[in-house]
């Protein structure tokens, strides 16, 4: 018998793997699914979440979102929270791009504006925006020019220019981890990074131009000052070569660390080492470097978008609107307190392919938002659409605090190729406005190699996790 068949029913979308099923197995398993997206689980990503529930100082539960699918040890959309002392730290279940992440940025344009002239704007952000495979940025940094990046994050980008002062106020941790030691993070990192800053990078990061279509919450909207066909612009991209350099850095760290600190694991991609050794340390040091590089990395991407979407329409920063809604990372570690066996107490978080989704009054929560949750950005792929939400008190007892952070995927890139390859390109993408370097990544993320991201917001509405505010539906999609 499959795992698959092991899974309880023991609520509306809520599915349990109990802690006995797999030998060695710490905690249970919480999987959060409609019936569809059941249909669509795959047995290896229930083994992979429950080859996590075997690892040293694993606390309460792990928790899978509705938009998991297969990943590198750790399924996406898992979250984990391990003991700080007596529990582990993993990179693979945190993810080769550390805080790959989505930012939000509304505009004053209306849709009307806009429809007329999409082709020639995605155009222009395609020559303006770097993008692709090993594609390079405008900045050059040297390793004491990127150590001040992986220490400031966002503000190293604004005191350049790249934004301004109350973006701070709308990016998760003020856009810097405070955590952050560059000289935990190899030379061979910096040599990826000194290039990429300021670039989207490929596979299924974007740069889009969306507008408001639906609004499900008017006050909440009202409140995060949005509303019907308002134009905003979505970035989605990460740490680029910085941040997977560090995770294969470390994963060596990892499977070395095994057999000195006597650590037995169902599978080497769950390589891992206990939080408060050296190595975990280094790790924690390390990944936060990265996660900062990619704050300031989003910084710089937001402002080169909308800075290009004003030249065109050659209007001024006042009457094009810019202002940063919210930047989330997805892939991230964090040290946060949460309830575990009815008393506070903190724990690391793992989120991989997660979002945060603190509830309203959460100190954790930006002041802007306090009174409304925390900002949740589940982008969808180029053809349907991405929602925005808040967090709900629901999240803290079911998830650690945590959100779904995307549709998921449901085809892999080959097959997605494949696919493309027998009905034709134009075909499979329509009347929709999609550029790119290259036709290679567009083949990879047509919108059939996705779920329905509808479906995954509405899981995490209806158990309370994040509540559903707007609809974003995509003008034009920038792809690497």
């Amino acid at each position: 018998m499959g795992l698959k068949e092991s899974l309880l029913k023991v609520a509306e979308f809520v599915y349990k793997l109990p802690e006995y099923t797999l030998q060695g197995q710490r905690v249970p398993v919480y999987f959060y699914l409609s019936d569809r997206l059941l249909e669509l689980l795959e047995e290896d990503a229930i083994r992979q979440a429950a080859n996590a529930a075997t690892l040293p100082g694993v606390e309460k539960a792990i928790y899978v979102m509705p938009d998991v699918h297969v990943g590198y040890g750790f399924p996406v959309g898992g979250v984990m929270a391990t003991d700080l002392e007596g529990g582990i730290i993993s990179p693979g279940s945190i993810g080769y791009d550390i805080n790959c992440g989505v930012r939000l940025i509304a505009t004053k344009l209306t849709v009307e504006q806009l429809v007329p002239v999409r082709r020639e704007l995605m155009q222009e952000i395609l020559r303006s925006v770097p993008a692709g495979v090993g594609s390079t940025g405008r900045l050059k940094l040297s390793k004491e020019e990127l150590s001040e990046v992986a220490r400031k994050g966002a503000r190293w980008a604004i005191e350049r220019g790249f934004g301004f002062e109350e973006d701070l106020q709308h990016i998760e941790s003020f856009g810097a981890l405070p955590g952050a030691d560059p000289s935990k993070v190899s030379d061979f990192a910096f040599q990826r990074g000194s290039h990429e800053l300021g670039t989207v990078g490929s596979g299924n990061h974007f740069v889009e131009v969306q507008y408001v279509d639906e609004i499900y919450d008017e006050d909440i909207a009202k409140k995060l000052g949005l509303e019907l066909g308002q134009v905003t612009l979505m970035v989605h991209s990460g740490s680029r070569g910085f941040g997977h350099q560090v995770c294969v850095d470390y994963l060596k760290t990892a499977k070395d660390a095994l057999k000195k600190y006597n650590i037995d694991i169902p599978d080497m991609q769950l390589a891992c080492m206990p939080f408060s050794s050296s190595e975990g340390q280094d790790y924690f040091k390390a990944m936060n470097s990265a996660a900062n590089y990619a704050f300031a990395n989003r910084q710089i991407l937001g402002y080169l978008t909308a800075d290009t979407v004003r030249r065109f329409l050659n209007l001024s920063w006042e009457e094009l609107g810019y202002r940063l809604i919210y930047d989330l990372a997805h892939n991230i570690g964090k040290v946060e307190e949460h309830k575990v066996d009815g008393r506070r107490k903190k724990v690391l978080v793992h989120r991989k392919g997660a979002t945060r989704a603190f509830p309203p009054y959460n100190p954790d929560v930006p002041p802007a938002y306090r009174d409304i949750g925390q900002p949740v950005l589940i982008p969808g792929d180029v053809g349907r659409y991405s929602f925005l939400l808040v967090g709900q008190s629901g999240s803290m007892d079911m998830s650690f605090g945590s959100a779904c952070h995307g549709a998921g995927r449901l085809m892999s890139r080959t097959k997605a190729k494949e696919y493309v390859r027998k009905e034709g390109l134009e075909k499979v993408l329509g009347d929709l406005v999609v550029v790119a370097r290259g036709k290679g990544t567009v083949a990879e993320e047509i919108p059939q190699a996705y779920k329905d991201v509808s479906e995954v917001a509405r899981v995490v509405d209806a158990l309370d996790i994040a509540k559903l505010v707007l609809r974003l539906k995509p003008l034009g999609t920038l792809k690497g």
